[in-house]
């Protein structure tokens, strides 16, 4: 187990890396956060003085070849993200990537194969978080064949109103997120987590406001879909429909269903319910404190520096599956076909 400090630079100092990132970092003894670049040479100086950071950068190059860092934390959209971690790799540093992993599947491959070159070096990509608090009782359920065989999985996400009058979001220019459509990749890496992978994905989807103005007021084509539906073939055997919308106002709180062959879960508003064939109705499934999960991506991520764990939120391989399946969606969409995974 290695004892020697952990100085990390910052890529980007968006609001999970403001508000999960940095504080998280600060909090662990022997861990000092010592540059920080962001958009502008004026918000790096608001972020180095809210958080006390010495050094700030223009341009992120620099940072990445600076030799007061061993690690650093890339919070940038998902644009950069490639680029950035195979820099910071081949300086020799640890790498926390944000979420989405990457723009599509051909960087996300990139990055795990630079990764899989420097196994002396830690490569975390930032978890799915919503359902941490349930995944390891929900995965015990299913081993322990509380639903039967899988067969049916149901996910939906909205919730909202469209707003055609908004500005135009990252999420929403194509240059900025890629094949990443709203929080689509976020809810499929839960999927992952409790049942495992799809292995054909067949999608239609819709663009409501087919132009937004940007902060500058330049308008924009908006090529990332409002209203997605999603069906596909899960290696389990089970057959998944995942809905995520920016259009279904009042349609309630995420959630999503395993249906199978002895009973149901309902995961909603961090909370499991379950049901087995002759009940009336589902309840709540109590989550025991010892599987009881949470945020500990900075932990985790100084802790596999370290050499005392593994990461296991999320790792390369894990965000090439979800990035595999966000772009076998857009395959889909453009084409009208069924498309087969692994790409």
């Amino acid at each position: 187990m290695s004892t020697a400090p952990v100085r990390v630079g910052i890529i980007g100092a968006g609001a999970n890396t403001r508000g999960k990132h940095i504080p998280g970092l600060q909090a662990i003894d022997g861990v000092e956060i010592v540059s920080v670049c962001n958009r502008s040479p004026a918000s790096s100086a608001r972020a180095a003085q809210e958080f006390s950071i010495p050094q700030t950068y223009d341009n992120w190059n620099e940072l990445v070849a600076a030799p007061d860092t061993n690690a650093i934390v890339i919070g940038t959209w998902p644009y950069l993200h490639c680029t950035a971690t195979l820099a910071a790799l081949a300086a020799n540093k640890h790498v926390l990537c944000e979420a989405r992993m990457a723009m599509n599947a051909a960087e996300a491959r990139e990055m795990h194969g630079a990764a899989q070159a420097n196994p002396h070096l830690v490569v975390q990509i930032v978890p799915s978080p919503m359902t941490l608090r349930v995944d390891a009782t929900l995965q015990r359920l299913l081993a322990e064949g509380y639903v039967g065989d899988a067969l049916a999985i149901e996910v939906r996400v909205g919730g909202d109103f469209l707003d055609p009058a908004a500005p135009l979001h990252w999420r929403q220019n194509f240059d900025l997120s890629g094949f990443n459509i709203m929080s689509m990749g976020i809810w499929y890496e839960a999927v992952l987590r409790w049942v495992g992978e799809a292995t054909r994905v067949q999608a239609m989807g819709k663009i409501f406001a087919r132009t937004r103005q940007d902060e500058g007021g330049a308008a924009h084509a908006v090529r990332v879909p409002e209203h997605v539906d999603v069906i596909a073939d899960m290696a389990c055997g089970a057959q998944l429909h995942m809905q995520v919308s920016s259009v279904t106002g009042l349609a309630g709180a995420p959630e999503a269903f395993i249906f199978g062959s002895e009973g149901t879960l309902r995961y909603a508003d961090d909370r499991l319910y379950g049901g087995k064939r002759g009940d009336a109705a589902l309840q709540e499934i109590p989550i025991p404190a010892h599987e009881a999960g949470g945020w500990r991506v900075e932990e985790e991520f100084v802790n596999a520096i370290r050499g005392v764990e593994a990461v296991t939120h999320t790792t390369p391989a894990a965000g090439v599956k979800y990035m595999e399946f966000t772009e076998a969606v857009t395959r889909s969409l453009q084409s009208g076909q069924a498309i087969a995974l692994p790409l």
